[in-house]
């Protein structure tokens, strides 16, 4: 989601493909946050386009489109704007069961709680996101879909999975671990 302003100062040096990417170069983004939604609202319908198919098979193809209707007018959305989503996120981070490796994930059938993994470093993430099969993709210090340094996922359950960067819990206002 982008605000008015900030969308009148970037369309103009919108690129015609890798937004996503282009969105997370420091020039860009200038600290700022942009919220992606959780649930794809797209799909990738072919291995032909502006990234000649690259990663398709393995990151686009299993995307599933949501099947489930939303009733959005009835939707109270408040807490996507700036500084409620800041705490409706941080919140939802702090409330997460902090566990040590992604391995007490992995060996679990079904989560029924949402976690955090802490990831040191990119070479940390990118090892952690390669265990759950998930775009290990880093931009200019930016993890692809990153809130403040935080990752959420799904696997095997509908709770949520934080991957939470070195000093992200600060960024959030969260002093513990």
């Amino acid at each position: 989601m982008l605000s008015k302003p900030t969308w009148e100062e970037l369309t103009p040096k919108w690129p015609k493909a890798y937004w996503d990417d282009w969105l997370r170069l420091k020039d860009v983004h200038k600290d700022r946050q942009f919220v992606h939604p959780e649930i794809c609202r797209t799909y990738n319908f072919g291995e032909h386009g502006s990234s000649m198919g690259q990663f398709f098979k393995q990151y686009l193809e299993p995307i599933k489109l949501n099947d489930v209707h939303v009733d959005w007018k009835s939707v109270d959305l408040s807490y996507l704007m700036e500084g409620e989503y800041h705490k409706h996120f941080a919140k939802l981070v702090s409330d997460a069961q902090s566990v040590p490796e992604p391995d007490v994930v992995l060996k679990t059938k079904k989560l029924d709680y949402d976690v955090r993994i802490h990831y040191k470093d990119q070479t940390d993430f990118e090892r952690i996101a390669r265990q759950f099969g998930i775009f290990e993709e880093w931009k200019d210090g930016i993890p692809r879909t990153a809130y403040k340094g935080v990752v959420v996922i799904r696997y095997r359950s509908t709770k949520r999975i934080f991957l939470v960067g070195p000093n992200s819990l600060a960024q959030l206002g969260i002093d513990h671990d």
